[in-house]
């Protein structure tokens, strides 16, 4: 670029550009017009392409809204060039302005050049990854004392709602692991010494991955369990159902006898009959609540 030393690179941030804005820079740097089009329509899974001398890697961003427990993602595209660095942001979260902080804190990271901004977005971002699996384990964790306490709570929608998020997180960050992995060794096309900061990057990013499937399973066993739970709640129910319904019995079956009004019946001309038979129908039914709290139905 004009106007630029031979050791130095201009780096340039742009958030959610208009197409006409883009095209304009593009122009100027002579960007692919398929670059172009990736950086403005924000939906590019993880990746790296290389168009020319011009290195384009996109990134997804990711954070953890705490107050609905919901997994919010962006984008982030990065350019490459000899002489430059292009940063084209989309969503609420822009980590390239905590990248520039760490950047101007940090002046060997600006002596290697653009590859030294791909490693600072990079570093954010993927920190932001570990930061939003540690809230949604949180949450996990909550939900699992819910799921084993005494209260009958249905969790269903609450478990498959952080699941969704969990898998859109894994969207994110799984296809971005072989893409930073080139980065991890010496590249002609930058500084060697850029690459122990992507293998840190890179092991970090692997961890998170790692973390991330190992809540997916632990989800679906949960999920699992509480179905499990769901089906003994309803057992129990039928159970206690059955129990009421055979101790209700025995007073319909001497009511349902005794109320077939044939003449000739027993104890019909008795004193003390219409007595004899709630007494026998409030005893037969205290005999089967008996049982059954014994057995553990009521």
């Amino acid at each position: 670029m004009a106007g630029l030393k031979p050791d130095e690179f201009a780096w340039i941030r742009m958030d959610e550009p208009r197409q006409e804005e883009l095209q304009r820079l593009g122009e100027y740097l002579k960007l692919h017009p398929l670059a172009i089009e990736d950086a403005v329509q924000a939906h590019q899974r993880p990746k790296q392409e290389r168009y020319g001398d011009v290195l384009a890697v996109a990134v997804k961003t990711l954070w953890f809204v705490e107050r609905t427990a919901d997994v919010e993602t962006g984008e982030v595209m990065i350019f490459l060039g000899p002489s430059f660095a292009l940063t084209v942001r989309h969503g609420a979260d822009d980590p390239t302005v905590e990248a520039a902080r760490r950047f101007s804190q940090q002046p060997e990271m600006a002596r290697l050049g653009p590859a030294g901004v791909l490693h600072a977005v990079t570093d954010v971002i993927v920190d932001a990854y570990a930061e939003a699996a540690a809230q949604v384990r949180t949450d996990l964790t909550e939900l699992e004392r819910c799921l084993f306490s005494p209260a009958r709570e249905d969790l269903t929608e609450r478990i498959y709602s952080l699941k969704r998020e969990v898998v859109e997180f894994r969207d994110a960050i799984q296809p971005l692991v072989p893409v930073m992995q080139p980065f991890t060794t010496a590249r002609d096309d930058w500084p060697r010494q850029v690459a122990p900061y992507f293998r840190d990057v890179t092991d970090h990013l692997t961890r998170t991955d790692t973390e991330v499937r190992a809540l997916d399973d632990l989800l679906a066993s949960v999920l699992d369990a509480h179905l499990a739970k769901v089906g003994t709640w309803q057992n129990d129910d039928m159970r206690r159902i059955s129990a009421w319904a055979a101790i209700f019995a025995i007073p319909t079956m001497v009511a349902g006898i005794y109320g077939m009004n044939f003449t000739h019946m027993p104890e019909l001309d008795w004193r003390y009959g219409y007595p004899c038979a709630l007494a026998v129908m409030a005893l037969g039914a205290g005999l089967l609540y008996r049982a059954f709290r014994r057995n553990g139905w009521l």
